[in-house]
């Protein structure tokens, strides 16, 4: 079968207009349906590694585990031969360093905190559940989809702010215009009326997929300061 020049053009044109057209929560079940086609993210439970490099750093390897429905989770961080695992079992927090559990006196000699484990809780389940945390109660998602070019890349881009009690920052998020998949997403701090700094704040390159019980996780994250392009670090899921 063959297509005229014409009939391509318009099927393009007719995409084009419907991505333009797309409200800020119809993009985001879009890009739901790519990344967790199954809708396995409310039951997800499941390991997996990530390995952080630095300038002038040696590696860290974190291994994760993540239990929704039991609300378990965990993350053993080595580096140099050292080992920090940092447990949340529901409201209970344990403390473990090269394997040992520490005490709260152990624990403050070597700056570990059950504070600290409450907020490698919520940023692994955070960037590894989206986009599908953007689901969450008190995300406000931008009912305005904007199309912009960055790094010479076309996108759909999404933006989100939070309930005052959840947090200031203003994120937005690059998707795929064709596919909806997670490409870009970047943040920036606000003052105190709110207004958005522009200097500050990262933004942060996905690039390839791995895939964790169904869903489709970006597997290398390069992260940079928004300020100078300052490359921070990346971060390399596998299993």
């Amino acid at each position: 079968m063959k297509f005229s020049y014409s009939l391509l053009l318009f099927v393009f044109v007719s995409v084009t207009i419907q991505s333009q057209n797309l409200t800020g929560q119809q993009l985001l079940e879009k890009a739901i349906n790519y990344h967790d086609p199954s809708g396995n993210w409310s039951t997800f439970s499941g390991n997996f590694k990530v390995t952080m490099t630095t300038p002038n750093q040696s590696a860290r390897v974190s291994d994760i585990n993540i239990n929704l429905p039991a609300e378990f989770f965990s993350v053993t961080a080595v580096r140099n031969n050292t080992s920090q695992t940092y447990t949340v079992d529901k409201s209970d927090c344990a403390l473990f360093y090269n394997k040992t559990q520490l005490n709260e006196e152990a624990a403050k000699e070597k700056k570990m905190t059950c504070e600290r484990a409450s907020m490698y809780k919520n940023y692994y389940t955070y960037l590894y559940g989206l986009p599908m945390k953007l689901e969450d109660k008190g995300t406000n998602i931008d009912s305005k989809v904007e199309r912009k070019t960055f790094k010479g890349k076309e996108y759909l881009v999404l933006k989100a702010t939070y309930d005052a009690a959840i947090g200031s920052d203003v994120w937005y998020f690059y998707f795929n215009p064709e596919t909806y998949a997670m490409e870009v997403y970047q943040f920036y701090k606000t003052d105190e009326n709110g207004k958005v700094k522009p200097d500050s704040g990262e933004y942060i390159l996905l690039t390839e997929e791995d895939t964790v019980n169904g869903i489709k996780m970006p597997k290398v994250r390069a992260w940079y300061y928004n300020k100078d392009d300052k490359y921070l670090g990346t971060d390399t899921l596998g299993n």
